[in-house]
């Protein structure tokens, strides 16, 4: 009675060998597949997200122009090529034009700051050393920046390694757009390999719906998040130009990259109202241009709830939420792939919730 016991043990312990081995095995080749892919990851998750995003239009002309799909893609991604680089390249002429008109300036010894009004000396609190700090800087600005040299340099440094590191990152966004248009041109292949492997990790009832709950969540953030930040970018730009403010190429973009991260444009609006009412004073041009800019700051409060939860099948406080921890965790990635995440995690904690068996007289009454 003991040998068969005993075989069994041995048989079992082998099957509980050979699962570890292959279990190991595949976790070693998961390993260095990662690390093979991982230079790569980041582009490949950005051309995913713009090819979802862009993937709307293709269909809409594959419809009047059938197996055309490369052709499409290409045309496609040619005219994004050329949407982005006109405004890139203005921007970039922009903020070039205001470094030397700066620089210019500074050489030439001709820019002076007015002296604070004595009325700023009453101010509760902060009064006294906003004087001071202004009357000093109206007296003396090369004393001043001569004060301030080593925090000026750490400043300056951190502002080349952002235009750096912006730099680069666009590059990567272009090689990302190449690579979305390939894969447009194989989109119905892609969105059923996306559909197959949804089903056959969450099962075959809910392939289809997390597939197109991924979809419509990315096309939400990029038309909610990155669509908003670019119209305030554009409305409070226009302004800038037309007062002549110091630096409008570099303020809009600033507000662009704040408007991505999801912090109010008031930051960027509001101080430059302040220096154009300082510096060219109380007039009916100052004043229109002050409630322009501030209602164009408050602007994404309206376009968020219209824009940010269309088409998605989760409320839109949940994509605001995710949009906003992906991107403090995340970076830019974050913002799509964390409303991404939470929206599916919040389908399938509520399938969950809802699948469980009914009381008995509630089947008791069913029945009846």
């Amino acid at each position: 009675m003991l040998l068969p016991t005993t075989q069994t043990a041995k048989a079992q312990s082998r099957d509980l060998l050979d699962v570890l081995i292959r279990a190991a095995l595949i976790a070693v080749l998961a390993m260095f597949c990662f690390r093979i892919f991982a230079p790569f990851l980041d582009l490949m998750v950005w051309s995913v997200i713009l090819a979802i995003t862009l993937y709307p239009l293709q269909t809409r002309l594959q419809r009047r122009f059938p197996k055309r799909e490369g052709l499409i893609a290409t045309l496609i991604i040619l005219v994004a090529f050329a949407v982005i680089l006109a405004p890139t390249w203005l921007l970039g002429v922009a903020v070039a034009d205001s470094v030397e008109h700066a620089m210019g300036v500074a050489k030439s010894g001709t820019f002076h700051i007015p002296p604070p009004a004595d009325s700023v000396a009453s101010w509760p609190i902060v009064g006294q050393r906003v004087y001071d700090f202004w009357l000093q800087a109206s007296t003396d600005v090369a004393g001043l920046v001569q004060q301030f040299a080593p925090q000026l340099k750490a400043a300056g440094l951190a502002a080349l390694a952002t235009i750096t590191g912006l730099g680069g990152a666009l590059l990567v966004f272009f090689v990302a757009l190449i690579v979305a248009g390939i894969l447009m041109a194989y989109g119905d292949n892609g969105y059923r390999s996306s559909v197959m492997i949804a089903s056959r990790i969450s099962g075959p009832e809910n392939g289809t719906q997390i597939a197109d709950l991924c979809t419509a969540t990315i096309r939400a953030v990029a038309q909610g998040v990155v669509g908003i930040a670019f119209i305030q970018m554009v409305l409070i730009g226009v302004g800038f130009i037309m007062m002549g403010v110091p630096g409008a190429g570099l303020l809009a973009l600033a507000v662009l990259l704040i408007g991505i991260m999801q912090l109010p444009a008031t930051l960027i609006t509001v101080p430059v109202i302040i220096f154009v009412i300082m510096t060219q004073g109380v007039s009916t041009a100052t004043i229109v241009f002050s409630v322009y800019e501030f209602v164009a700051g408050l602007a994404d409060n309206v376009l968020k709830p219209l824009l940010l939860g269309r088409g998605v099948a989760v409320p839109m406080p949940v994509v605001l939420i995710g949009a906003i921890g992906g991107m403090v965790t995340g970076g830019v990635i974050g913002l799509f792939i964390g409303p991404v995440m939470l929206a599916v995690g919040y389908q399938l904690f509520w399938r969950w919730v809802k699948d469980q068996p009914q009381p008995e007289h509630a089947q008791e009454k069913q029945q009846a």
